[in-house]
């Protein structure tokens, strides 16, 4: 019996795991039936379950498992293997120095305070200096564990330890339920905090991103373990969002609230004149700190509005501060399409024109460019490994083979491999579950908290399956769908494209298809009332055999003007290794066009 056939016979319920009911692919968390039932905590969803690749780990007690090789730890998957991660040297208890207390007293901080949170001071390397320099230390525990311990000197120099991981500070404080979790930029402000009285308060491990920064997700990769959700953020009811008040502090903010949800997360306004948690407090004292807190202001999302909720956002709009897409990677492109976060495209195109192709190009100039990291659903591009070939080939820029020798050099693939890893996750329920929009959303979801996607593709609309109600016409659901599909990409803050195919097109009498437009995709058109941006992908088909050398992008409706215009924007086609350039010109050799690109 292989592999396959004996994992077919076997389910998660087989081992006792209760998969809940609406999920079906994806990263779950449940009871773990190994050790929940002994637990004080019995309904702490403490395992972690891969449904796609019928992999499972506790976080708490360590039982792991597949479906194929059973329930031993060895046979774990690789997506599962704890990282090694150095652990740290123990701090030795010592009584900290009579200027580390004198430098915390001047900022409102008092010795119970860092003797309750165990702060220590030792001699430590620091590498902007490039010496020895004594320094605070600030431990960082997980589950009772210390992790990793932050150091900083009198000149402002940080560094955590090397290899050891990264968690937020002070997660072991987040203990109940129903908790309001305060989320803070620093080690001083969680203690500034703590000094208000408020314990359920966790500092980001690093700061926040350099405002000119484009690819920082690696800076929230602490969001990514699987035990923080299970144990520690499935309990909190609301997120008080009170970092510093600045530019980068800006940019954290945002980007915390788009993971963890908005509509779970309130916004602290610090008083005139103060950046942060601890300039309140020496400035104002506690009880106007802990007023800070208790009168964050939530997200608006739902409901109604005023201008008061977007004040600061009509101000950046006065001052010029529009918000705009960034670049496809393609000059010739640009000036019609740029791609903004929270906006929704439809692409379509005939058979072979290229519209999934193109769309991975775009992704690939867009990670490497601007860090974007996406997930894809696009079952049509199976077995999912020459899909990630083919992304892999238009990043190196090489083909894997080209006749019998490989043409991508071994290195070049192993860095390609973790780069794909980094910025491109593949969404693919199992062939026995429902491929429905809410399942493909709910995954989405879950990759921009963990995984921070800002880009999602589903490749094509037919392949979904589409639950309509009884008496709900294929116009009512479509536009009932879009809408949903729309809004998830406004709260999010992810760009969202469906690749939709026309109906069938008939040739003029010249022989020619006509190039499609949004009212031509098939069931409704709602497709163009919905969408943001509606494209259409196209070659000239009309040669027999062949493809024309030039790809057409028609930008056929743009919603708001800042992403760009009407109009047509031509590139050229590598079918070696799936990549566009800007059109060659006529002193140059045009490379040859297959019709299967």
């Amino acid at each position: 019996m292989d592999k396959k056939q004996e994992k077919e016979m076997k389910t998660f319920s087989d081992f006792g795991i209760k998969i809940p009911a609406r999920s079906s692919a994806g990263q779950v968390n449940t009871q773990c039936p190994e050790c929940s039932s002994q637990r004080r905590k019995k309904k702490a969803p403490c395992l972690s379950v891969n449904i796609d690749e019928g992999v499972w780990l506790c976080h708490h007690c360590g039982w792991a498992g597949t479906l194929s090789n059973g329930t031993n730890g060895n046979n774990v998957s690789l997506h599962w293997r704890k990282p090694k991660f150095t652990k740290p040297e123990p701090l030795p208890v010592t009584a900290l120095s009579p200027e580390v207390v004198k430098w915390f007293a001047d900022r409102g901080v008092s010795e119970t305070t860092l003797e309750e949170n165990k702060i220590n001071e030792r001699k430590v390397y620091m590498p902007q200096i490039e010496a020895l320099s004594n320094s605070i230390a600030f431990p960082y525990y997980k589950n009772g564990e210390l992790i990793n311990v932050k150091y900083r000197d009198g000149k402002k120099n940080f560094r955590l330890e090397a290899g050891a991981q990264r968690g937020f500070y002070g997660i072991d404080d987040i203990e109940g339920d129903d908790i309001h979790c305060v989320i803070v930029e620093g080690e001083i402000d969680k203690l500034s905090l703590w000094e208000a009285g408020i314990r359920t308060c966790v500092s980001v491990p690093d700061g926040a991103p350099p405002v000119n920064s484009s690819d920082y997700s690696s800076k929230f990769d602490y969001l990514n373990d699987p035990w923080l959700h299970a144990e520690k953020f499935n309990n909190v009811s609301r997120f008080v969002i009170a970092v510093d008040n600045d530019e980068p502090g800006a940019k954290l903010e945002n980007e915390l609230s788009r993971r963890l949800g908005k509509d779970k997360c309130y916004r602290v306004v610090w008083p005139e004149g103060c950046k942060d948690a601890n300039d309140v407090l020496v400035k104002y004292g506690k009880t106007v700190l802990s007023e800070c807190i208790e009168h964050a202001k939530p997200y608006p999302i739902m409901g109604t509005y005023d201008a008061t909720h977007m004040s600061d956002s009509i101000d950046r709009l006065y001052e010029g501060d529009i918000e705009k897409g960034v670049s496809t990677g393609w000059d010739t492109i640009d000036p019609y399409y740029l791609v903004r976060p929270g906006a929704f495209t439809v692409v379509t195109g005939i058979p072979s024109s290229g519209k999934s192709n193109w769309l991975d190009a775009m992704m690939v100039n867009i990670a490497k460019n601007h860090g974007w990291n996406f997930a894809i659903f696009s079952p049509e591009n199976q077995p999912l490994e020459d899909h990630m070939a083919r992304v892999l080939e238009k990043y190196v820029g090489h083909p894997f083979f080209d006749g019998p020798t490989p043409c991508m050099t071994k290195e070049e693939l192993e860095d390609g491999k973790q780069w794909l890893t980094k910025h491109f996750t593949w969404i693919l329920p199992d062939d026995d579950k429902e491929w429905s929009i809410d399942v493909i959303l709910d995954a989405a979801k879950r990759l921009v908290l963990t995984k921070g996607i800002r880009g999602l593709v589903i490749d094509p609309w037919n392949e979904l399956e589409h639950l309509r109600r009884d008496g709900q016409s294929e116009t009512e659901y479509i536009s009932v769908a879009l809408k949903r599909v729309r809004q998830f990409a406004r709260k999010y803050g992810i760009h969202l494209w469906i690749v939709a195919h026309p109906a069938k097109l008939y040739r003029d009498k010249n022989g020619k298809i006509p190039i499609p437009t949004p009212y031509d995709i098939s069931g409704s058109a709602r497709w163009r009332d919905k969408s943001d941006n509606c494209i259409t992908v196209w070659r000239d088909m009309s040669e027999e055999g062949r493809a024309s050398s030039i790809i057409q992008i028609h930008v056929q409706k743009v919603r708001f003007k800042q992403d760009g215009i009407l109009g047509t924007g031509e590139l050229t086609y590598n079918w070696r290794t799936g990549t566009y350039h800007l059109p060659y010109n006529a002193a140059r050799e045009v490379p040859p066009m297959r019709i299967d690109g």
